[in-house]
């Protein structure tokens, strides 16, 4: 999959802004970004169902939008809200799933059968869709949106409305259906899901800030985060939040975390401004993680573009 100058227009407002990306067969590629930055635009662009107003999109060799209907035959795709119809069972739903994708009925049975076993209704078969946990309800629908075998699997924020464990079934679910080839685009705000990832796409305000790998994205900081163990930490928040070249500092626990600006030695900066303002801390290097990407990557745009950004979190 291959996007190249990728831009969708509302009227004044611009929701994605010259997106180019590039997606290798049989990966997971994460989408990461707040709400409303412009992840779910970019992913309805790429699998046809919303038309851009600028750029080139190509999606297992086929021209999008031109040749959308001839891809919707070799896509899945899952929504946060889980498409499901609640008064109808689990079978049922996959049946009516089936009947859509137009599998004949000795096929489409065969397939649910697989998928009952895969998925682990075997023993909730006749239960209404609508009477199941958050969890469940995420496994349906992903054994519908693969009923199909889909060659590439959209899923826009699925794991937002599921509990943590459930989250990691799912994603092994994912990495199962990668490892049988299945290309997979997620969308997701949550920093461990990112990492999980083969690759990655940062989007703040319909911008791409930031893409490739997590390690790579991640080392990319080294020398830029500190950890700050103080006395008084809400005092020492402010201490940095005022020396140049600070991004932010966020409090965890006791502790702080700062990310600051350029490479270089970041402890040592952060001593010196502790010192002058008289505060006594403990500090060390810390390894940089997802956060720390998105918060360089987002603050440093809005700092080139003369936008002063709350630095706190």
């Amino acid at each position: 999959m291959r996007a190249r100058g990728l831009t969708k227009r509302f009227g004044a407002l611009v929701a994605v802004s010259e997106v180019a990306l590039t997606v290798p067969r049989a990966h997971v590629y994460g989408f990461l970004g707040p709400n409303g930055s412009g992840k779910s635009t970019t992913i309805r662009m790429l699998c046809g169902l919303l038309t851009p107003s600028a750029g080139e999109i190509e999606v297992l060799g086929l021209r999008i939008p031109e040749q959308a209907e001839a891809l919707r035959r070799r896509i899945g795709y899952m929504t946060q809200k889980f498409s499901l119809f609640d008064d109808l069972s689990v079978r049922e739903n996959l049946e009516f799933l089936a009947a859509v994708q137009d599998i004949p009925r000795a096929p489409a049975a065969q397939r649910i059968d697989e998928l009952v076993r895969q998925y682990d209704f075997a023993d909730r078969q006749k239960q209404l869709a609508g009477t199941m946990s958050g969890g469940q309800r995420q496994r349906l629908a992903l054994a519908g949106a693969v009923i199909h075998r889909p060659e590439l699997l959209f899923l826009d924020e699925p794991t937002s409305a599921v509990d943590p464990e459930s989250r990691r079934d799912f994603w092994e679910k994912l990495f199962d259906l990668a490892d049988g080839g299945t290309t997979i685009l997620v969308s997701t705000h949550y920093m461990d899901e990112a990492e999980r990832c083969h690759g990655l796409a940062i989007l703040d305000q319909g911008v791409l800030v930031a893409h490739g790998t997590p390690d790579a994205l991640t080392g990319a900081l080294a020398g830029r985060t500190v950890a700050v163990h103080a006395a008084q930490p809400r005092q020492a928040q402010r201490a940095l939040l005022a020396v140049p070249g600070v991004l932010s500092v966020a409090q965890i626990g006791n502790a702080l975390r700062v990310l600051t600006a350029g490479d270089g030695d970041a402890a040592g900066r952060i001593r010196d401004a502790l010192s002058k303002a008289a505060l006594r801390a403990e500090v060390e290097a810390s390894q940089p993680n997802l956060e720390d990407v998105f918060v360089a990557a987002t603050r440093g745009r809005e700092d080139a573009d003369g936008k002063p950004g709350e630095r706190a979190a």
